[in-house]
This record gives structure tokens, sequence and C-alpha cells, in this order.
């Protein structure tokens, strides 16, 4: 189950939280932030990307609930425009279904940035590798956790700007 892949990843790097599962999906923000008791803003969403330097891999950004990815930004610090993963690839370029990407034990070459718009909070929850689960894990440590190449703002919306 990838619940258990997940749990393994984290715990070979120190971690020694729980990995909450419910018995209905929690694969928005707003059924994630439910589940967990949160704010929408504390789901730390994880959005599937084609990578533009390579397109058969995938780029996966760790936003805040509440943040919207900017066309402008995420072309930036990318050099390409965001095109998100098609449903029918998210399994083979992220390893989870759909409702379940997560940020931790992610195929060979998939790349993980963290959005700037995490480190308004001390924890956050992303999604534990199925629609139903979530972890909390410390912003702090979230960099090493999810094997991240680094922090990145390629969202706005999360301090009231317009989201354009």
């Amino acid at each position: 189950m990838a619940t258990s892949r997940v749990r393994e990843h984290l715990t070979e790097r120190g971690w020694s939280g729980e990995i909450l599962e419910f018995t209905e999906s929690s694969a928005t923000v707003e059924l994630a932030a439910e589940k967990v008791g949160t704010e929408p803003a504390r789901i730390a969403k994880t959005l599937g990307f084609y990578d533009p330097e390579a397109p058969e891999r995938a780029v996966l950004v760790v936003a805040a609930g509440d943040a919207k990815v900017n066309g402008g930004m995420f072309k930036r610090s990318f050099g390409g425009k965001p095109r998100m993963l098609s449903r029918d690839d998210v399994p083979g370029l992220t390893g989870y279904p759909v409702g379940g990407v997560c940020p931790f034990a992610n195929p060979e070459g998939t790349r993980v940035f963290l959005d700037e718009s995490l480190r308004r909070f001390d924890t956050v929850y992303p999604a534990a590798g199925t629609a139903a689960s979530a972890v909390e894990v410390a912003v702090a440590a979230l960099t090493e956790l999810a094997c991240a190449e680094g922090w990145v703002e390629v969202t706005n919306g999360w301090r009231g700007e317009d989201a354009g």
C-alpha cells in the first residue's frame, strides 16, 4: 500500500509521526481540511506538472491549500509554461493515484519543490500516498522529508493578491 511506502520513506529520514487514514476521500483541499480538522490553507497540496526541461518527467510543487499557481512565476522558475499532468500520466510519473499525490517516495527523476506559501505555517498536511490519507509534517523539516530540490515562489492569492 502507498501509505506504507510513505511511512518507510519518512521513518528513514527521522520522522516519527502518524499517518492519518480515513474511510472516505480527502482528495480535495476542502475534504482534507475537514478530515484533519484544520484550515484549508494548511493542506499542502502537491501539484504535478510536466517538467519544461524534460516532459517525460514530473515536477511536483507543494503549495498551501489557498495558493494558486501563477503561470508567469512558474515560467520564471522552471523555464516553461505550467502544464498539469494528465490524469492518465499521474500514477506513472508520481507513483501515486490522483488525489493521493504527495512529495514523498516519488519515482527516480521526479523533481520536488516547495512553494513559499507554506513558510507561514509551522506544520502542514500533505497527502500520504492515497486519496484518503494525510500526514502532519513540520515545514522546517519538509525539504529533507520530501527530498526537495528547494524553495520556489510560483503561487499567489495566498497573501490576498489576485491569482491572475
